[in-house]
């Protein structure tokens, strides 16, 4: 990998393929078809977007289109097209990154997604940012993700429903804004899990929201 790198539709792995890779990213955490992103695009990413297709990535990747989809350089005319409203702003980010993009998203139902990634080179992607809770999420592993209140015994029991059904899990990370209020749980595993896993844990007391995502 070194050496050839990702298979993917150019010219930068770190500007296009790891663009596309955040869009996706964007839209599997939202869940849903979106239909407007706002997206800061900070350090070279808002010096050279244009030039190095990271805009028309970054749209490729909300839309679903994966590294190597030759629709990528029309992503823009596409978007349009389906009634996606895109907008993009250069900013100054300091400590970010120099390869950073903030994607707020709504979907068809209303639902919006905060979230802040970074390529950080060869097509890699990492996550530090959902909806306010700091989070380290690379798309490399499928992923279940549990917004609960932060109380003893949820990741205990949802453990428990992974466990049962021989769901193993890779990483592990828990994020909270305040102590006893609400945190994320981020689960990367090495398996996609079943719905009714996803389910089961949504069902678990105290747990407001779960939602499984592929890898990318």
């Amino acid at each position: 990998f070194d050496i050839v790198g990702p298979v993917m539709i150019g010219p930068s792995s770190s500007h296009t393929a790891g663009a596309v890779r955040l869009g996706l990213m964007a839209r599997a955490v939202l869940g849903e078809v979106p239909v407007r992103a706002d997206i800061d695009l900070a350090g070279s990413f808002a010096q050279t977007y244009r030039g190095h297709g990271t805009d028309k990535a970054l749209v490729a990747g909300i839309l679903g289109f994966r590294q190597d989809d030759e629709r990528i350089r029309d992503s823009l005319a596409i978007a349009k097209k389906q009634g996606l409203d895109i907008r993009l702003h250069p900013v100054d980010l300091k400590g970010a990154h120099p390869n950073t993009a903030v994607i707020r998203m709504i979907g068809v139902t209303g639902r919006v997604v905060h979230l802040r990634g970074a390529s950080v080179g060869g097509g890699n992607i990492l996550i530090s940012n959902i909806d306010g809770y700091e989070v380290e999420l690379t798309g490399a592993y499928p992923a279940l993700i549990v917004v609960h209140h932060d109380r003893p015994g949820v990741i205990a029991r949802v453990s428990e429903i992974l466990s049962r059904y021989e769901v193993n899990i890779a990483f592990m990370r828990v994020s909270r804004q305040n102590r006893g209020e609400t945190a994320m749980m981020i689960m990367e595993l090495d398996d996609m899990p079943a719905d009714e896993v996803v389910e089961e844990c949504g069902e678990v007391h105290d747990v407001e929201h779960a939602f499984s995502i592929p890898s990318i």
